[in-house]
């Protein structure tokens, strides 16, 4: 990232959030009664469903529309859903999968020293806000990648983005600023 500092930093995805369609009506009760790992909830009309491998909970509505969250990378999301189509499918239903798609990738990651976030913020208005009384972090979106970063005082930041490469973009982009607004070390 830093010309004079060959480090690599570690973007470790925490979180895929994918959505797809069945292209049929689901009943709920049905899934609740023969379906394993679900809980029904039927004041909000919807089953979760969760799966052991890859990790996902689903969130089942009876339009047969599925959003998958807990995947750790855009392929297990995928993995996931097909999975679920697949037992939805075994339970009698005609389940078509469709219109899959990743909708949120959240990532963490840990820069090699403190930020001083007061400096990170002042640099950077309007893109960066920062409210102590609020929340620990100060908040830094990317419009054009539609990313948006938490920093955090400790080095720590957490990036929300449509994807992984943009994900991965948005670190790449914010480093620099970071950099120059890091804290200088206690001896």
């Amino acid at each position: 990232m830093d010309s004079n500092n060959d480090e690599a930093l570690d973007i470790i995805v925490t979180n895929v959030v994918a959505t797809f369609r069945t292209r049929c009506h689901l009943n709920l009760r049905t899934i609740a009664l023969e379906g394993s790992n679900v809980i029904y909830k039927p004041e909000v009309g919807k089953v979760l469903m969760k799966l052991r491998k890859p990790k996902i909970t689903a969130s089942i509505w009876s339009s047969g529309k599925i959003i998958c969250t807990g995947a750790t990378s855009e392929d297990d999301a995928k993995l996931g859903a097909r999975r679920l189509a697949r037992l939805l499918q075994k339970l009698g239903f005609k389940v078509r999968f469709s219109a899959f798609r990743v909708v949120n990738v959240l990532a963490v990651c840990s820069m090699p020293f403190a930020i001083h976030l007061i400096d990170f913020t002042k640099n950077n208005r309007p893109i960066a806000s920062y409210e102590p009384e609020l929340h620990p972090a100060a908040t830094y979106r990317i419009k054009q990648i539609k990313a948006t970063i938490q920093v955090f005082s400790t080095g720590s930041i957490t990036v929300t983005g449509p994807n992984v490469q943009n994900v991965a973009m948005a670190v790449e982009q914010v480093y620099p600023l970071l950099f120059e607004c890091q804290k200088p070390l206690c001896k």
